[in-house]
């Protein structure tokens, strides 16, 4: 549905009034800065911001009625429309004219294009308001990827620069990249720029040019270590003793991680299937799906088992004077394969 919208701007049709809900910072970026371009494309662009939460909405319509000067259509952002959210009565920070919101909603001007961004992951159906403003209103959903989802998208986005992306490339890009669009928008586009008329990123072309990120280090090192691939896991320690990182908070993302496992796969056992662990924890779902994926590679007790070797370890770190660098590495170069 997105995507079809966003035809729709690049082609120049572009309604008077658009509501983005949800909490996917790609997708409302995006949805902006294609209306910028093409409201750019007939002229100077007159752009006006508006906070919601500082500011009724009544100056919202006062500036969308207001005729432009330099351009046929101006554009209004108005951010954190907490209105159309579930909210307890009197806590509101600015009170809002609803009614007057709602009158503007059936004819708003055609020298404006309006937007309304509710950065929420459900707006309240019961409110007269939500039910106008999605009667009147472009509705574009900006909600986070579910795991299929994400594969698919980043096949698109490859397809966009003209490339193609094996899957063992796209889980590649999701652990080292991590989940956040905005960021593997520009990883895919950097790979599409460096290949040029070739058309196929690989997963050695992901693993040789993706920026790596802390945390997915730190999960590498800890999957190298429980699958007994301790040569692995320590090349990744060191690379990050390289990088100054300190082993007592690599120590303590280590624990983080076995937690998190702990907890996705406690919920697996009781009955949840991967979207409600997602909802449940407040994780991506592509970072659940590739655990469960890998459930019966390791047991809980030996989860536990090295959650308890961790906290010794953080002990030792922060009690040891001299060499701590050595506390870690010797906690590695334990076997860690002991899955059962």
């Amino acid at each position: 549905m997105i995507t079809s919208i966003w035809k729709s701007i690049r082609s120049g049709q572009i309604d008077p009034v658009y509501l983005i809900i949800g909490t996917e910072s790609y997708f409302v970026e995006k949805t902006l800065d294609l209306l910028k371009s093409s409201l750019t494309q007939a002229g100077e662009l007159e752009l006006s911001f508006f906070d919601l939460d500082e500011s009724p909405v009544e100056h919202v319509i006062d500036e969308a009625d207001t005729f432009p000067f330099f351009s046929d259509r101006k554009l209004i952002i108005a951010k954190n429309a907490s209105f159309l959210k579930a909210s307890e009565r009197g806590k509101e920070k600015i009170n809002h004219d609803l009614k007057i919101l709602e009158s503007w909603l059936e004819n708003p001007p055609s020298s404006s294009v309006t937007i309304f961004v509710a950065p929420y992951e459900k707006l309240d159906e019961r409110k007269k308001i939500v039910k106008s403003i999605k009667q009147h209103a472009v509705v574009i959903e900006a909600k986070a990827l579910q795991a299929n989802d994400l594969e698919s998208w980043l096949s698109h986005e490859a397809k966009s620069f003209g490339k193609d992306i094996s899957r063992g490339a796209v889980r590649k890009l999701v652990e080292m990249a991590g989940t956040n669009l905005t960021l593997l928008s520009s990883e895919i586009e950097k790979m599409s720029l460096y290949l040029g008329a070739e058309g196929e990123i690989t997963e050695g072309l992901v693993e040789e040019m993706t920026a790596r990120t802390l945390e997915q280090d730190a999960f590498k090192m800890l999957q190298a270590y429980l699958d007994g691939n301790i040569s692995t896991a320590l090349s990744v320690y060191y690379d990050l003793l390289r990088q100054k990182e300190e082993p007592v908070a690599l120590a303590a993302l280590l624990a983080s991680q076995i937690r998190f496992m702990i907890h996705v796969y406690y919920l697996q056992k009781k009955g949840y299937h991967a979207q409600q662990i997602s909802k449940q924890l407040k994780a991506h779902p592509y970072r659940v799906k590739l655990l469960v994926e890998k459930r019966q590679q390791i047991s809980e007790q030996r989860l536990l088992e090295v959650l308890g070797d961790l906290a010794d370890i953080d002990l030792q770190l922060k009690t040891v004077s001299g060499n701590r660098e050595r506390v870690l590495e010797f906690f590695l170069m334990k076997r860690g394969a002991r899955n059962n």
